[in-house]
């Protein structure tokens, strides 16, 4: 016989519980059959009033919003409260304001010789036997110092700054075109655009007033009076830069170039002389700056010889050549009483500078 509760013909095949077995992972519970949206009528409700099986329950009513809607507003919210609060509190500060170039003040000092200027017929005797036998030809003469970071300035932006002051140098004292007064777009295009109205009136109006002064900045020959000897300008100098504030960096430079001039027109055959000019040149950098590759031009001081005292050296610079001297005559009156005017200022070229023949 069977057991307890077993059919007649004994328990089905497949194990103690039958095919019961096959549906137990399958569990219904209360919220299960509480979400269902068919329900069955009981037996005495079909009887009596319903002739279908089953009903449709109405869905239920969630109170308040989902689950996933009360997250997404609470990642909103604080999303907006933290972008308020870095707005009026960001730990990063405010950029500085950016302030006007100043305007370039410059000074240019003709060196006279004591005597005659040596010369001779090959140029390249002469820097020879100078002090600037050792210099090196062209923009070479201007190496760029290895570049570090400062505290608000990165590798780049100072290797920036140092570039652009270099091509200042290279254009404005290596370019013949510039040298002979030709064109100087190739200088302005590197300069602060507030600095512009200064250069501009320096070269239409020129004046010796320490503001207007062509020759401080850049360095142009009288084309009349001399012309290059030789293409292989020698420079020879130095290089820095630091920061100055959060907004600034500043470039330092010290360089010296030796030309090699011959009368102009006079043809090869002319005696060649050496014409050195020193220049000190102190440069401003705003980040504006750096990423246009512009220079604000702070100082510009110029030392210059051979050259007569008694002559403007202000718009264009004229040479003593081979076998000149200086003659008398010192440099221009200074009136004290005139405001606005640059004191004029002569130096005496020493025969160390000057080549030995």
């Amino acid at each position: 016989m069977g057991g307890l509760g077993d059919p007649p013909e004994g328990p089905p095949a497949g194990g103690p519980g039958g095919g019961e077995e096959e549906y137990r992972s399958v569990v219904f519970d209360e919220s299960f059959v509480n979400a269902a949206r068919l329900q069955e009528y009981s037996a005495q409700e079909r009887i009596t009033d319903h002739a279908p099986a089953v009903r449709h329950r109405p869905p239920a009513r969630r109170s308040g919003l989902p689950r996933q809607a009360l997250v997404l507003v609470l990642l909103i919210a604080v999303a907006f409260g933290t972008a308020l609060y870095m707005g009026v509190r960001h730990p990063y500060p405010a950029p500085a304001a950016q302030r006007p170039a100043e305007p370039l003040r410059m000074t240019v000092v003709p060196l006279a010789p004591g005597g005659r200027v040596p010369g001779a017929a090959d140029p390249r005797s002469l820097f020879e036997h100078s002090p600037a036998a050792q210099f090196r030809v062209g923009a070479e003469g201007i190496p760029l110092p290895p570049a570090r970071r400062t505290a608000h300035f990165s590798d780049g932006q100072v290797i920036t700054a140092l570039s652009t002051a270099k091509d200042y140098i290279v254009r404005s004292a290596l370019d013949p075109d510039v040298l002979t007064g030709g064109d100087l777009r190739s200088v302005r295009v590197l300069l602060d655009p507030d600095q512009l109205g200064q250069f501009d009136q320096s070269f239409e109006r020129p004046a010796a007033d320490g503001r207007h002064t062509p020759t401080g900045w850049l360095i142009r020959l009288d084309p009349a009076r001399a012309e290059l000897a030789d293409r292989e300008i020698r420079v020879q100098g130095s290089l820095a830069a630091v920061e100055a504030d959060a907004a600034t960096l500043e470039v330092t430079a010290d360089h010296t170039t030796v030309y090699a001039l011959r009368p102009a027109g006079a043809g090869d055959k002319a005696e060649a002389s050496l014409f050195t000019v020193r220049r000190e040149l102190h440069f401003r950098f705003d980040r504006e700056d750096l990423r246009l590759h512009q220079a604000q031009v702070l100082v510009s001081h110029v030392q210059a010889g051979p050259l007569s005292c008694a002559e403007d050296a202000a718009n264009r610079l004229r040479p003593l050549l081979a076998g000149q001297s200086a003659g008398e005559g010192g440099p221009a009156d200074t009136d004290p009483y005139a405001t606005g005017s640059a004191t004029a200022l002569c130096g005496s070229l020493a025969e160390s500078a000057l080549p030995k023949v």
